[in-house]
């Protein structure tokens, strides 16, 4: 798989749900860098398993719609929408944030992760 691939592999619908699937998409060494509106966050590979599974336990859908999205080598640029349905709630879609992230892929996993979002 390309990169690009490998990157809309992750962002695939309620992958980001699925502890195991976004595992085998992470490095060993995977680190996330992430600017939101609610302040820094810098995630290793088990918080970004820990996010995962506190996301499958709150949403019982999930989608990204990517607008973008730009390769360069080892390099993917990704502009998206990241949209969820509530377990209270399952028939509405509700917009839970707006994201630009680009990654770094090693070994053909995610690598190293620089992520902004807005509500």
């Amino acid at each position: 798989m390309s990169a690009k691939e490998i990157v809309q592999a992750f962002y695939k619908s309620d992958v980001l749900l699925e502890t195991d699937s976004v595992s085998k998409l992470l490095h060993k060494d995977v680190i996330l860098e992430w600017h939101s509106t609610k302040g820094f966050l810098k995630l290793k590979h088990q918080e970004i398993l820990d996010l995962t599974t506190e996301l499958g336990k709150a949403y019982v859908r999930s989608k990204a719609r990517i607008t973008h999205i730009i390769e360069e080598g080892n390099t993917v640029a990704v502009r998206y929408s990241h949209y969820v349905k509530t377990i209270e709630n399952p028939r509405e879609e509700m917009l839970l944030a707006n994201f630009m992230v680009i990654w770094e892929l090693k070994n053909n996993k995610l690598y190293r992760g620089y992520q902004m979002s807005q509500l």
